[in-house]
């Protein structure tokens, strides 16, 4: 610990700051212990140089003892990761959970915890590194390399969270009786019952130590530009290598406790306002801060399970901690120009949309809706055959709420695309983006688990409160700053991934429950009624309508602020405005549906592709696309495992997310090309 301590030392003389530092991670380590043993100072001192006799002295030596290690392991290999992946990118708002890592490394867990269970119980690492790697390929693809620097590189994180977090949840949907015992490990719990997690864990850490003795010259001459470092003998193979030895510190780590948050990202952050500025220094400083963070965010953890008589995992803790660091992180670090807006990675197609075009459109929709009606399979004899014929009555009444509520669901998600992207101008926003979603699924959550409440009673009034009252959060957040449409998109991501991580606390119990709030969040239909369906039909028609009349704002808005200014836009009262009229279409869809990811984010794009540009143009089509989209998971989900089905939500969310990374591949294929 010394020798990480002098290489903390500044310049400037103030080192009087680390030796406080390790006393204070003595201090923490000695609280920590009697939180979780039960025993003062004294006695754990004695108990240290003795061999258990009673109970307390077995689980200090065997839990308390080994949690705490695991703690400052974890916490020193996170903020390493974080510091690596901060310098390589230049951008102090990268770390493991926006880059999308810890999603790919839980759908890595997943998968070969159903296909190849030995393989997870002899070597955890490489599933959750092979998905980690693959998290890390597809948000490169989606930022670019001209967005490294910036919030594309975190809002592709974000879009990549969602399709993946879709894939796990359609294994674990699919899979259950293999797949309970990972709901504590997606909370990120660091309770032990021995020592054989933490020797795992120890010798897989010394890529840390390779870290600290390599990485210095390649990172300070990557300062100067790519260009330049590879001019002055700075091999791409060496920054691969850095790369690999941060997604693999992030997988070992993910693959010991679980999905743990915001380490990465805050410990580089606090490690370069205490004073390092080498990247020695800021590698090893970074380290040292990530272990105390996530012992103090655990010793939170046991002092709220002591008081409340109930299991809290430090992941959500980390969450609890780490969403307000990222937004005055975000405030601290984008200028002005990157809180306002976002490079756009998908341009418009240069045909026009014109009456044809919709002609064959609305054609479509109701061929689309009349197959999804009429055309299913059926069980005869053993054997399945498809029926093309009018249902009869009771069949009638079971599919046409299911078709009305995707045809609502699709239209509206699509039109609160529309608005986002032309507000944010971003074409990687999406309404999942604000975080309402998880805001009306915990509504639902906290009154099912903690309340006594039925699953799904009053479930539509829970949600949109709840949605509500996320969107009360994100307005007070963003009018600090006059809604700036990036920190607005930032206020989002940090809401969505602390709620995420309660939703994961109330999953974590682990029960029968569990699996029907699952299939609730993955955006099933089939319970929802003709009354309801009725509802969100008509509540979509009226905030369509309102998003029509709009149609000036928004194409006043993408001329740029200081055009939208001088044209006598007041833009801190149509952001607001604008952000109420997403807000609302996505609550009352996730009042009913439940929460649909990727719906809202493929179809404008599609639209724009298609050609339609101006305002008006791209709503309606974007509706339309959005509609049939969400009509044609549900039909699969109905078909494709037949007699079982899929949620349409999780399929749609896995359909669109597919597509738009293909997009984006044959797009940048043709750039190149162009070139």
């Amino acid at each position: 610990m010394s020798a990480v301590i002098t290489l903390l030392l500044p310049a400037t003389g103030r080192g009087w700051r680390y030796p406080l530092a390790l006393c204070g991670l003595l201090g923490l380590l000695s609280l920590h212990l009697w939180l979780d043993g039960g025993l003062p100072p004294a006695a754990q001192w004695a108990q240290l140089w003795q061999a258990p006799v009673d109970f307390n002295g077995l689980q200090f030596h065997y839990a308390a003892l080994p949690r705490a290690a695991m703690a400052l392991l974890v916490g020193a290999a996170l903020g390493l990761s974080g510091s690596v992946l901060q310098q390589l990118t230049g951008n102090r708002l990268v770390s493991p959970m926006t880059l999308g890592l810890s999603a790919g490394a839980w759908l890595g867990v997943v998968l070969a915890s159903i296909c190849l269970p030995g393989v997870l119980a002899l070597h955890p690492a490489w599933p959750a590194l092979g998905g980690a790697m693959l998290a890390l390929g597809l948000v490169l693809l989606l930022a670019g390399p001209q967005g490294l620097n910036g919030l594309p590189l975190v809002l592709g994180g974000m879009a990549v969270n969602l399709l993946l977090g879709a894939l796990a949840t359609a294994l674990v949907l699919l899979h259950d009786q293999y797949a309970r015992n990972l709901f504590v490990w997606g909370a990120g719990d660091l309770a032990q019952i021995d020592w054989q997690w933490t020797l795992w864990l120890l010798p897989r850490l010394s890529p840390a130590l390779l870290l600290l003795w390599l990485a210095p010259r390649p990172l300070s001459l990557l300062r100067l530009g790519l260009a330049a470092a590879r001019g002055r003998g700075v091999a791409v193979s060496s920054i691969l290598l850095l790369l690999l030895a941060a997604l693999w510190l992030s997988a070992v780590s993910v693959a010991a406790v679980g999905l743990i948050g915001f380490i990465g990202l805050v410990a580089p952050n606090l490690a370069s306002l205490l004073g390092a500025r080498q990247p020695r220094a800021q590698l090893a400083a970074s380290a040292v801060l990530g272990a105390l963070c996530l012992l103090g965010s655990d010793c939170l953890a046991l002092a709220f399970s002591q008081w409340a008589g109930d299991s809290l995992p430090s992941g959500a803790v980390t969450a609890l901690l780490g969403a307000p660091a990222l937004l005055w992180l975000a405030r601290r670090n984008l200028r002005p120009a990157q809180q306002a807006a976002a490079p756009s990675s998908v341009v418009a197609g240069q045909r026009r949309w014109g009456r044809g075009g919709w002609l064959l459109a609305v054609s479509l929709l109701v061929l689309l809706t009349l197959l999804s009606v009429c055309l299913s399979p059926m069980a005869d004899g053993g054997q399945l055959r498809w029926v093309l014929a009018w249902p009869e009555p009771l069949l009638w009444s079971l599919r046409w709420p299911r078709s009305l509520v995707a045809l609502s669901a699709g239209a509206g998600l699509a039109l609160a695309g529309v608005l986002l992207q032309r507000l944010l101008r971003n074409p990687l926003a999406s309404p999942d983006l604000l975080g309402l979603s998880a805001g009306g699924s915990l509504a639902l959550l906290l009154a099912s688990s903690w309340l006594g409440q039925p699953l799904l009673q009053g479930g539509p009034l829970l949600v949109l409160a709840g949605s509500l009252l996320v969107l009360g959060l994100l307005l007070w957040l963003g009018r600090r700053h006059g809604y700036a449409a990036g920190m607005m998109a930032l206020s989002g991501i940090a809401l969505a991934a602390l709620l995420d991580a309660l939703v994961q606390v109330v999953l974590a119990k682990g029960t029968a429950d569990s699996f029907a709030v699952l299939g609730w969040l993955a955006g099933s239909s089939y319970r929802v009624s003709g009354a309801q369906a009725l509802w969100l039909s008509l509540a979509v028609l009226v905030l369509g309508m309102t998003a029509l009349a709009a149609q000036r704002v928004l194409a006043l808005l993408a001329t740029g602020d200081g055009v939208a200014q001088g044209r006598g836009l007041m833009l801190e009262r149509v952001r607001l405005g604008l952000l109420l009229l997403v807000a609302l279409l996505t609550a009352v869809v996730t009042a009913v549906l439940g929460p649909v990811a990727f719906l809202g984010l493929l179809a404008p794009h599609i639209a724009a592709l298609l050609g339609a540009r101006r305002p008006v143009a791209q709503l309606l089509l974007a509706a339309l696309l959005g509609a049939a989209l969400l009509l044609l998971a549900d039909w699969l989900g109905r078909v494709l495992i037949y007699p079982r089905q899929l949620p349409l939500g999780m399929l749609a969310s896995v359909l669109c997310g597919g597509y738009f990374l293909l997009l984006l591949c044959w797009q940048r294929l043709r750039r190149g090309g162009g070139r």
